[in-house]
């Protein structure tokens, strides 16, 4: 599998190496910290728990691929800008089970959440998952950790909550929508790590840089390829909540 590594200049004068990773999270070396926004921890149940059929075993997937990346990096924190848990009914009994057992086996990993929208309706984790849990921005040096894409004074944002995607235009008008990384100059927005999640098509400029998540690889887009419009940031209002 495949990283891309990309350099992105803090608002405090230093530089950061962020590893986008092809299972649609991002490592942050310096500091050991493995980034995943928009797990959506139970969405597949609150979706069963209203009559909707949908796939079981979604927050199993999502655990085991988070601990393959923490064994992988070895990480020793992680921090999820926001969404973590999808709705209150992610509390299922089953669903905690799971993340308990999860949590168990990853003790000594320090744990942050950065509240999202979906968060402020789920709830906090519960306490005994010491998940420490805090409003965005989230400091880290010269980042600023959210869950909704905006500027922030001083610092180099990096967010979740649009689920981006890109469109790949190819011969014979095929169109493949790919999860992607969208970097900005000021902001980043990473893709929906969560299993069971939409995405939409992000509107890049040509500021921009943008990393398709193709199979085991991330690769950058040209924008020949692809389907940008006008804007000069990944970082739009608090809108538009998923």
């Amino acid at each position: 599998m495949t990283a891309t590594v990309y350099t992105v200049e803090a608002g405090d004068g230093t530089a950061h190496t962020l590893h986008l990773l092809p299972q649609k999270a991002a490592f942050l070396p310096q500091t050991s910290t493995l980034l995943i926004a928009d797990a959506h921890i139970g969405k597949a149940v609150s979706f069963r728990a209203l009559g909707v059929p949908v796939p079981a075993g979604t927050t199993t997937e999502n655990l085991n691929l988070i601990s393959l990346l923490v064994t992988r990096h070895q990480a020793q924190r992680i921090i999820f800008l926001g969404d973590f848990l999808h709705s209150a009914k992610s509390h299922a009994a089953a669903t905690m089970a799971a993340v308990s057992t999860w949590r168990e086996l990853h003790a000594d990993l320090q744990i942050t959440l950065v509240r999202g929208n979906h968060d402020d309706r789920a709830g906090d984790p519960p306490a005994h998952l010491r998940i420490d849990v805090v409003d965005e921005p989230l400091r880290l040096g010269g980042l600023a950790l959210c869950h909704h894409p905006q500027e922030v004074a001083g610092a180099y944002v990096l967010a979740g909550h649009i689920h981006p995607c890109v469109k790949i235009s190819g011969r014979g008008r095929d169109r493949l929508r790919l999860p992607c990384f969208w970097m900005g100059p000021r902001a980043a927005v990473l893709p929906a790590f969560g299993a069971f999640t939409g995405m939409a098509e992000v509107r890049h400029s040509a500021q921009d840089r943008v990393f398709a998540v193709a199979g085991d690889a991330v690769l950058e887009v040209d924008a020949s390829t692809s389907s940008p419009t006008r804007r000069t940031s990944p970082a739009p209002p608090k809108s538009n909540p998923k």
